[in-house]
C-alpha cells in the first residue's frame, strides 16, 4: 500500500504529523500494513476492536476526535457514522486508487516524542480513557528488556491479543523490531486452547505473551502432551 494515500494525506487533505487516525480492522496482516503506514507517514493510531459492541469504538472515535478512519466495506457497516465528519478510507474498495499513486517515501519527521498510537482502558469504573503512547516509550520498552531476552531475527512471535489491548504492542514490535518472525492468531485458535497449543507447535513459536489465566490452561495442554509424546513446544520466552 501506498503510505500517503492509506493514512488519507491526499485523500483527505489533513495534516499528517500526530493526526490520530482510527484502525477499525480485524486483526490481520492489512492492519499491521496500515500501522506501518501511519507511524511512517507522522501519524499515531488509534485501535478500535470490531468485536466491541457498536457504542464503545463510536465513544473512542469522538473522545479522541479522530479524524480518518481506516476499514473494510463490511467491517464499517457496523458503526453508524452517516452525517459524521470523520473521514473514511475503505482498503478493499480503494485499491486500485492506492496503487496508483506515486512510492515516493512521505517527508516526514517523527521524534521520539510525538504520538505513537491512543490506548483505552477497559472502561470498568466508568467511561473508558485513552492514553496517549510516545515512540519514545515503545522503544524504552523494548530497550530495557533487550539484555534479558536476546530477542534476535530467529524468534518467532504471536500476535494473541487484539490491538486495542496494549500486550500486542510487545508482541507486534517485538517482532518487527528484531527481524522475527510474526504468527497473528486467528480468532477461533485464541479461543481454543487445544487449537492454540498446535498451532505453537506447527509454527514453531519462540515468544509467547498470555495473561496468567491463559496460560495455566496451556500448561495442562502441555503437561497431557508429554504424557502422550507429541510433539514439542519451542518456547524459550515466556
Amino acid at each position: 500500500y501506498e503510505i500517503r494515500n492509506v493514512t488519507g494525506v491526499q485523500t483527505c487533505a489533513l495534516p499528517i504529523s500526530e493526526t490520530l487516525i482510527g484502525l477499525y480492522l480485524e486483526t490481520s496482516p492489512e492492519m499491521i500494513i496500515a500501522i506501518l503506514a501511519i507511524l511512517k507517514a507522522g501519524g499515531a493510531y488509534v485501535p478500535l476492536d470490531p468485536e466491541y459492541p457498536s457504542d464503545r469504538p463510536l465513544y473512542m472515535i469522538d473522545d479522541s476526535q479522530t479524524r480518518i478512519l481506516i476499514s473494510t466495506e463490511d467491517i464499517v457497516s457496523r458503526l453508524n457514522i452517516k452525517g459524521s465528519e470523520i473521514a473514511v478510507i475503505l482498503l478493499d474498495k480503494e485499491v486500485e486508487a492506492i496503487q496508483s499513486e506515486e512510492e515516493t517515501p512521505p517527508q516526514t519527521i517523527v521524534k521520539g516524542e510525538n504520538a505513537a498510537y491512543v490506548i483505552y482502558t477497559s472502561g470498568s469504573t466508568g467511561e473508558p480513557k485513552g492514553v496517549i503512547v510516545t515512540h519514545k516509550n515503545v522503544t524504552r520498552l523494548m530497550g530495557v528488556t533487550e539484555a534479558l531476552y536476546q530477542f534476535n531475527e530467529r524468534d518467532v512471535w504471536t500476535l494473541f491479543h487484539s490491538v486495542s489491548f496494549d500486550f500486542s504492542v510487545w508482541e507486534m514490535w517485538g517482532a518487527l523490531l528484531y527481524g522475527g518472525r510474526l504468527v497473528i492468531v486467528p480468532p477461533h485458535t485464541r479461543r481454543s486452547p487445544e487449537d492454540f497449543y498446535r498451532l505453537l507447535i506447527n509454527e514453531k513459536v519462540t515468544v509467547l505473551n498470555q495473561t496468567p489465566s491463559a496460560f495455566t490452561q496451556l500448561m495442562k495442554l502441555v503437561k497431557r502432551g508429554k504424557e502422550i509424546k507429541q510433539k514439542k513446544i519451542k518456547l524459550e520466552v515466556v
